[in-house]
């Protein structure tokens, strides 16, 4: 007599499955460092990660974006508005109630059109019914969330000029076939590219507040261990998820107590004289080196629980938010951050 076919093991949907923890990437720790800081203030303007793929750069957004906690906003609102006199009118959410959903990641590919960016004619609408309606581009979902670009060093121009405009006002304005559209589109730019593929353009460069390198580790530990957590959360992933939990509860509550102390952290006229001193020296244009090489600052010390932002702080962050700004110098063969470090050992000792 045959017997009955075994049952097949169910298995776990990737799309059911939690990102990989932040607290388990392995290394990277400026990368990692970047990003936490623009969860503690957003303001602070974005991350650029250039470096040799497979080096973990979306998997890290991705967690982070895991990591945070929810946001409430209101049900059926395509710009997940938190409050209901907050949605736009051209929406018709008629729900009052508020839903709780994690943190928007939108990954903006390339080859996109402006308008699955920006939103266009609801064109299904205008042929059923006859109704000129607008349907939502990626731009509307990344709202209070996160906006993720991968080889971003080779999005087309017209797509740069639109992010350009949209990442300085905080707000996407669609004028054409008849609409005339505003929604907010406030969100955390993070870019990601291989410098061997090509250069950012100096108007985008400049928009993203900090700036890191990334590289595959080089000794024989380092990598072991990367390829023993991802192969344990492919395969013992209930355990894996289980046994990291803990580390980014941890990390989410330092992350929270770091908003909350933020605006009432003081910050003394000697840390913005060495703002504008190292920016002068290292021929930063404009201002937006020392603004937010202040930002950066103050969310590290909030993240490390001081009541005062000092010097220290300031040389913690003064490459990744300063290096990416710096006119190239044909006489000078050293990177942009040895010259950082540099203008830090003259300028900050």
């Amino acid at each position: 007599m045959t017997p009955p076919p075994k049952p097949l093991a169910k298995t776990v949907k990737p799309a059911s499955r939690q990102p990989f923890p932040f607290s388990a990437i392995v290394g990277q720790e400026a990368m990692k460092q970047a990003m936490v800081l623009t969860a503690i203030d957003p303001g602070i303007g974005g991350v650029l990660v250039f470096g040799d793929r497979g080096t973990g750069k979306s998997t890290a957004v991705r967690a982070l974006a895991a990591l945070l906690p929810p946001i409430e906003a209101v049900e059926g609102c395509p710009v997940n508005s938190p409050r209901l006199d907050m949605v736009p009118d051209w929406a018709q959410v008629t729900a009052t109630a508020t839903v709780t959903k994690p943190t928007p990641v939108v990954d903006l590919p390339l080859g996109v059109t402006e308008d699955r960016v920006v939103g266009a004619l609801d064109i299904e609408r205008a042929l059923t019914r006859g109704e000129k309606a607008f349907e939502p581009g990626l731009l509307a979902r990344a709202n209070r969330g996160y906006l993720y670009i991968d080889e971003v060093n080779l999005l087309e121009d017209h797509i740069v000029d639109l992010l350009l405009d949209v990442a300085q006002s905080g707000e996407n304005v669609v004028e054409r076939e008849g609409l005339s559209i505003r929604h907010p589109a406030r969100f955390v730019l993070v870019g990601s590219g291989n410098p061997e593929e090509g250069e950012l353009r100096p108007q985008l460069l400049d928009r993203f507040g900090l700036s890191v390198e990334v590289t595959s580790p080089r000794d024989i530990a380092t990598r072991v261990e990367v390829i023993r957590r991802r192969d344990a959360y492919e395969n013992a992933y209930d355990k894996f998820i289980k046994a990291w939990r803990p580390h980014d509860t941890a990390l989410r509550t330092q992350i929270l107590a770091a908003r909350e102390l933020l605006p009432k952290l003081k910050t003394p006229n000697t840390v913005l004289h060495d703002c504008a001193a190292l920016c002068i020296a290292l021929g930063s244009d404009g201002l937006r080196g020392e603004l937010t090489l202040l930002r950066a600052a103050r969310a590290l010390a909030a993240f490390e629980r001081a009541d005062t932002v000092k010097r220290p702080h300031l040389r913690a962050v003064a490459a990744m938010a300063l290096s990416h700004r710096l006119r190239r110098d044909p006489l000078d063969e050293a990177g942009s951050t040895a010259r950082v470090a540099r203008a830090l050992t003259e300028v900050l000792p």
